[in-house]
Formats: structure tokens, C-alpha cells, sequence
């Protein structure tokens, strides 16, 4: 089976979000507004258990955290998303470093530069991302984002990703940042 970890922001963010992921998010029936922490991957019932009991063993120590999103972005031209973006990703890069340990370690080095970030489209063409792009600057975003838990999501034979199990984020300390990152 497939899997990956996500973060859900508040119901107000998912509304704001699906009220553009419906027109721009090819997606959007697929899965909830969400900011992706570990890539998807196949994982063995080995491996799961092994996951899951990784996590819990991080989200015991990690403390929830607090970030807002107060812009939209896009990785354009590398790729044509637009999405809704941190004021401070340090928290969340963090988080991820503190998780993606263990079996969830990344291979190193990365593809890319992790950028948390909540998609609200993707797949488009060049004109439409920069119609649509126009059309978001216009807002003024301000969503304080607390972070609680992480979500293990499974991917269904249909294509759709549904909440395998949450981890709530237990513990004191907040999960390091490293300024190079």
C-alpha cells in the first residue's frame, strides 16, 4: 500500500483552500487541503509497523507549534502549483527533520528544497497559473496554522487518501531548526 504524511490545517483554511483547489486542483477529490511532510511511498506491513512506532516515538517528544500563512506562491516556472505559503517555514521544515529519521529517512541529497506549502492548484498552463495567481495576490491572508498532530494517510485502490492513523504531538520540546535548511 501507499503512504505519506500530511498536516490538516483548520476547517477555515480547507474552506478558503477547496474554494480554489475545485476550479484549479485536478486532485481536489483525491485528497483534504494539507501540507505534505513525507512523500508518499509504498511501505510492507514491516515497514508500517516500523513507521508507526517511529512516530509515536517522535511525536511523544515534539510540541505543537504555531505558524500562519499570510501569502500565495507558486513554484512556477519549475512547476505550475500555486499554493498558500508560510510566513516562517522553519517550524515545519523542523518538524520534518525531526521525523523524516529512522525508516523515514530521505535520501540524501534531496531532489529539492522542502517547501511547506498548501497546494491550491496544479497541472495547469502557464496562463492559467498566472490568471489565477493575479486573482489570489489580490486576498490578504492572514490563517494562524496550529499544528497538533501528524496524519498518516493511506492511498485507497480508487486513488483516494483517507487518515490511516494521527499522532498527536505530545511532548515539550519543539523540534530543532537549522537556520541552512
Amino acid at each position: 500500500m501507499e503512504y505519506g504524511l500530511a498536516l490538516f490545517p483548520s476547517k477555515v483554511i480547507q474552506q478558503f483552500a477547496n474554494s480554489w483547489r475545485k476550479r484549479l486542483d485536478p486532485k481536489y477529490e483525491h485528497i483534504s487541503p494539507h501540507m505534505t511532510i513525507r512523500e508518499s511511498e509504498s511501505w510492507n506491513t514491516e515497514q508500517l509497523t516500523a513507521v508507526r512506532a517511529h512516530l509515536g516515538q517522535c511525536t511523544s517528544q515534539l510540541a505543537p507549534v504555531t505558524v500562519r500563512i499570510n501569502r500565495v506562491s507558486t513554484f512556477f516556472p519549475a512547476s505550475n502549483v500555486i499554493y498558500l505559503a508560510l510566513e516562517k517555514p522553519e517550524p515545519v521544515i523542523a518538524l520534518r527533520h525531526a521525523v523524516c529519521t529512522g525508516p523515514l529517512a530521505l535520501p540524501s541529497p534531496t531532489p529539492y528544497t522542502f517547501t511547506p506549502h498548501i497546494t491550491l492548484g496544479q497541472n495547469m498552463t502557464p496562463d492559467e497559473l498566472h490568471d489565477a495567481y493575479g486573482g489570489l495576490r489580490m486576498h490578504t491572508l492572514d490563517f494562524p496554522m496550529e499544528i497538533r498532530a501528524i496524519h498518516l494517510l493511506q492511498r485507497t485502490d480508487h486513488g483516494i487518501w483517507t487518515l490511516y492513523e494521527s499522532f498527536p504531538l505530545l511532548g515539550g520540546q519543539p523540534a530543532a531548526t537549522n537556520e541552512d535548511d
